[in-house]
């Protein structure tokens, strides 16, 4: 499931239902895509990266795996996700903050943000998150990110499912192109919770930027970065109902060494 990254926690998602995501999305299942990111960040960094600041972490799943390649750091802006993500990683410091005004009194060997970057929703929302993970970038370092660009979005519909002992979840979650402008996409998100046979029902409408592959790269101009663009195919295939696709682009941007 996606994090959050707004102003302030208004979604039940990542407020009420945050206890839900470690059961629909278990950190195994980050396993092999973070693997992966691991793998871009140790291949495109000129220094050693032993240190990493994950934006936007949610509920820790990703940090599951990194944490055994990296010393992590985790931001994020709901508390509840961050209250799933320190039962999972206990080793790794969380800091309850928002990414587009992140000041932390250090910098990191990398910094990562695999899932939250959508909700930015305006370039301004967008430049100050990258501005934060510059800041806090060693030169030499990699900022990686993984989002969907605009030219390659489409509508789409996913299936999530799990369950513990006394708990049954369905999650379907609809995605909507909005508006002639077609700058961010609906993702409306239906909950079916049965606890001990008992249903109850819960919905979340959530806003998610589409920006074009040239505003990232004009961003990405601004800060110097050195870019390499890297596609992410059949991530999700398995959660994508019908014939979907949801290609994800990944930006392993380098801070170059002055």
């Amino acid at each position: 499931m996606k994090k959050l990254q707004t102003n302030k926690t208004e979604f039940l998602s990542y407020d009420k239902l945050a206890w839900t995501e470690p059961i629909v999305g278990p950190p195994e299942e980050y396993a092999d895509d973070t693997e992966l990111f691991t793998k871009i960040i140790k291949e495109y960094s000129t220094i050693e990266p032993k240190t990493l600041l994950h934006l936007g972490c949610g509920a820790g799943g990703n940090d599951y795996t990194f944490k055994k390649y990296f010393k992590v750091t985790g931001i994020d802006i709901s508390s509840d996700m961050l209250k799933m993500a320190k039962k999972i990683n206990p080793e790794v410091k969380y800091h309850n903050h928002d990414m587009r005004c992140l000041k932390l009194d250090k910098t990191f060997d990398a910094v990562a943000i695999p899932d939250s970057i959508g909700y930015m929703v305006t370039e301004k929302d967008l430049r100050g998150a990258i501005f934060s993970a510059y800041n806090h970038l060693k030169p030499g370092g990699i900022l990686l990110i993984v989002t969907h660009t605009k030219e390659e979005f489409r509508d789409n519909n996913f299936l999530y499912t799990g369950s513990n002992k006394d708990t049954e979840i369905t999650v379907f979650e609809n995605n909507y192109i909005v508006g002639p402008a077609k700058t961010t996409y609906e993702a409306t998100i239906i909950y079916l919770i049965r606890k001990n046979g008992k249903l109850k029902i819960y919905s979340d409408i959530h806003t998610i930027g589409l920006f074009k592959i040239q505003v990232w790269l004009d961003i990405f101009k601004e800060f110097g970065f050195e870019v390499k663009k890297i596609k992410l195919e059949h991530s999700y295939d398995s959660f994508i109902l019908g014939e979907g696709k949801y290609p994800l682009t990944i930006f392993a941007c380098l801070r170059p060494i002055k």
